[in-house]
């Protein structure tokens, strides 16, 4: 791994924060002002940490901060995170997202590890319960205030389910009823959330036609996660397992098949290869929402697969070089 060209970088991370854009205004119509105090926690935190990492490691700090990569992560981090969550839960993802995910590796160029997932994994796994707290509303300034910065546990009060977890959890209820009752349900995916989906996906396109990032992973990412759905779909009954529709406009599908699989450090670099990281992405998205422990598997996906990203590298080689 070689540190990449700081002009190139710059640049880099300045489109993908401009691609960024429509999704955060969609989310913060969405989720209200604790999207913004997330986001800015984030980001002070992802600065200190490199910033502390930079000095100890005796490198230049204001060059480093400067190419944006931090200020990425910490973006990429806040729209993951419940926005509603006290405000030392993202201060801690940050952290671990740039001092484990990212220096601990040598900094930029060196990750091997999506530093963004690395933190939301970290307290995912660690704080299970501020986690699972979503707004089933959105909050004024003041009550998003004193719920992110109060002393007070308050957060129940705001919380409601998501669509991934009302699907996960139903019993008894047909996939039609599900969207004419549940509160977490919208018109075609979850409530919301799937116009946040679709200003992501505009964003996404739009770093594929700077080539900021290739078609490659997305692609993959999308069209495994809409057959493993089609396949798993028995239409409207109560085992249903969800429409690919519904998958696809559901969660952080579109954050993460354009701004998270497409990072270009700890995923491969053949153009095989990102497709068949974007496949094994969106296979484990899906095995993961629907068998395995946690509503959405983004994090674990994409985790998994930088995993298999040196093997997927090697594999699309040989496979070219076999090719006639």
């Amino acid at each position: 791994m070689t540190t990449p060209d700081p002009r190139l970088l710059r640049d880099a991370m300045g489109l993908v924060l401009l691609a960024c854009l429509p999704g955060l205004l969609a989310s913060f119509w969405l989720l209200g002002w604790g999207l913004l105090f997330s986001l800015l926690l984030c980001m002070l935190a992802a600065a200190c940490c490199e910033a502390a990492c930079l000095t100890l490691r005796g490198r230049p700090v204001a060059t480093a901060l400067s190419d944006g990569s931090a200020l990425v992560s910490a973006v990429l981090l806040a729209l993951a995170l419940p926005t509603q969550a006290p405000w030392w839960l993202p201060v801690i993802a940050a952290t671990i997202a740039i001092g484990l995910g990212k220096q601990a590796f040598g900094g930029v160029g060196r990750n091997a590890f999506n530093p963004a997932m690395v933190g939301y994994a970290f307290v995912l796994l660690s704080f299970p319960l501020q986690m699972s707290h979503w707004p089933a509303q959105s909050p004024g300034f003041f009550d998003s205030l004193n719920l992110v910065f109060g002393s007070r546990e308050q957060i129940d009060a705001w919380a409601g389910p998501t669509v991934l977890d009302g699907l996960r959890h139903n019993l008894s209820l047909t996939i039609d009823e599900l969207f004419a009752h549940h509160p977490g349900f919208g018109h075609f995916g979850g409530r919301g959330i799937e116009w946040v989906n679709l200003a992501f996906l505009l964003g996404g396109m739009f770093l594929i036609q700077r080539k900021v990032c290739s078609w490659h992973a997305p692609a993959g990412l999308l069209a495994a996660l809409f057959v493993f759905s089609l396949l798993g779909w028995n239409g409207s009954g109560s085992d249903s397992n969800g429409s690919p529709l519904l998958h696809l406009f559901s969660g952080s599908t579109m954050l993460a098949a354009f701004f998270i699989a497409t990072e270009p450090v700890s995923g491969p670099k053949a153009g095989l290869a990102k497709l068949m990281f974007g496949v094994g992405a969106g296979a484990l998205i899906y095995v993961i929402r629907t068998w395995g422990s946690y509503p959405d598997g983004t994090a674990f996906a994409i985790l998994l697969m930088n995993l298999a990203a040196p093997a997927l590298d090697r594999l699309a080689t040989r496979q070219q070089q076999a090719a006639p």
